[in-house]
């Protein structure tokens, strides 16, 4: 099993999203500030990261509202919490930092589950993005509030209920 770090990039409709995992598992799925791709799926490139473009492809069609490939996330036994809490709030669906506080039990937390959220390194995955104020304003977002806009936006128009 070799934990050797292999990266290719996505072009997604809202930037360069470059991905970065072993031969097993995804690592990381983070937005770039490139203008295109500098990381091209290559002979050798792990199925795993060739699987994970090809159902970030899938999401951004509107084919697609979760991901089955295999991912890790790295982190405290608190961001881990958070961050499966997150996968929790449903595809075209909102959340605030306090409903995360409370779904873990922990209703004082809400400063430290948004400092969990903004660690998250696995964008779209990890629904960071479905993440807006208490009062339904967007919040932070790493890949910047238009990015956080337009997914949503994105989801609500291919929700089917």
């Amino acid at each position: 099993m070799s934990n050797r770090l292999h990266t290719i990039d996505y072009e997604s409709p809202i930037g360069v999203l470059e991905i970065t995992g072993t031969e097993e598992v995804i690592c990381s799925i983070m937005f770039d500030e490139r203008d295109r791709k500098v990381n091209p799926i290559q002979e050798d490139t792990p199925k795993v990261l060739a699987l994970c473009s090809n159902q970030l492809d899938e999401y951004f069609k509107g084919e697609r509202s979760e991901f089955t490939f295999p991912y890790k996330f790295e982190g405290t036994a608190f961001q881990k919490t958070v961050w499966n809490a997150l996968i929790g709030i449903p595809y075209a669906k909102t959340g605030s930092y306090k409903d995360i506080a409370v779904s873990i039990g922990n209703e004082k937390a809400i400063r430290a589950v948004g400092s969990a959220n903004g660690r998250n390194r696995l964008s779209i995955v990890i629904p960071c993005h479905r993440i807006i104020g208490s009062n339904g304003t967007l919040t932070g977002y790493a890949g910047g509030l238009w990015r956080k806009e337009w997914l949503l936006n994105h989801e609500r128009t291919f929700h089917k209920d």
